[in-house]
């Protein structure tokens, strides 16, 4: 009898599990509507473009198409960021363009040519995506915003086309990413090391912040980027896991649930970008704008 009990409780713990997995998978694709969530501002359009060969998508939005015009460049390589984008007051001001870089979430599809995934490519996209809003808005110039890998391209960009922008703005800027990376490797062991937080220690030592190969996918894919968020210096500022930004994508209505799926799959064909410019320093290589540069 015992037996038959024991047996009874594993078939309902199973189908409680499968029950579970399809309700979330069904709350998912319900609220993976893909449409623009209407009601946060007067502008909100999706839609793609033929950029370098491969159809790329973005988000438009914004109050008044008589405002100035900005493209907004994402981070990742590969992280489009309007699903984590919560206060509007930008686009009260400018109607702002959210494009999904080659490869990336909405951008993404198995055919793209991995040897297409270099920065030269992506400057002449975003010279493209420029050249479309441009038209679409009747306007000579826009403003170009970056952020984290975004900023490389904006800056990339600027060199090469300056008469299409009135101005750049940096967020997070990268100037010598190499280097960069070596400071908050000491500063995570630091900061690890003042809260006792010994896990986080040994896991950043098991790495060589002076090999040839660092940073390298796996350190960048794991320890580098819980302990960044778990000590304030990460994408948002604060103490928060990756879990988060799972989340803000899981919920953003803007999406389908394919894209979604996506998002995860062109990070993945994006990240060889980030060595491809690791030890490119700025501070040598791009030291004169014709044009206004802000750093934020």
């Amino acid at each position: 009898m015992k037996a038959v009990k024991r047996i009874f409780k594993v078939i309902l713990w199973v189908i409680g599990i499968f029950v579970g997995l399809v309700a979330i998978l069904l709350l998912s694709v319900w609220i993976s509507g893909g449409n623009t969530p209407e009601g946060e501002t007067k502008i909100a359009k999706k839609g793609w473009a033929e950029i370098g060969g491969v159809r790329q998508g973005y988000f438009i939005r914004g109050e008044d198409e008589r405002n100035p015009v900005i493209l907004f460049l994402h981070g990742g390589p590969g992280s489009p960021e309007i699903a984590m984008i919560k206060d509007t007051e930008l686009e009260k001001h400018f109607t702002v363009c959210y494009w999904e870089q080659r490869g990336a979430c909405m951008s993404f599809s198995p055919d793209i040519d991995p040897a297409t995934m270099t920065p030269e490519q992506f400057v002449e996209d975003a010279c493209q995506m420029t050249d479309s809003l441009r038209s679409w808005f009747g306007v000579d110039k826009v403003y170009l915003v970056g952020h984290s890998w975004g900023s490389y391209l904006g800056i990339k960009t600027i060199e090469k086309y300056p008469e299409r922008y009135y101005a750049y703005i940096g967020i997070g800027q990268v100037c010598n990413q190499l280097k960069s990376e070596r400071l908050a490797y000491d500063y995570l062991m630091g900061e690890a090391g003042k809260a006792g937080d010994m896990k986080t220690v040994q896991a950043l030592e098991t790495y060589d912040k002076n090999a040839p190969d660092f940073p390298s996918n796996d350190y960048l894919l794991s320890v580098r980027t819980n302990a960044m968020n778990k000590y304030g210096v990460g994408i948002k500022h604060k103490d928060m896991p990756m879990l988060s930004v799972a989340k803000d994508l899981f919920y953003y209505r803007g999406y389908t649930f394919n894209e979604k799926l996506n998002f995860l799959r062109g990070s993945l064909l994006s990240l060889d970008m980030f060595h491809q410019i690791i030890e490119n320093d700025l501070f040598r290589s791009s030291t004169h704008f014709e044009i206004p540069v802000y750093i934020l």
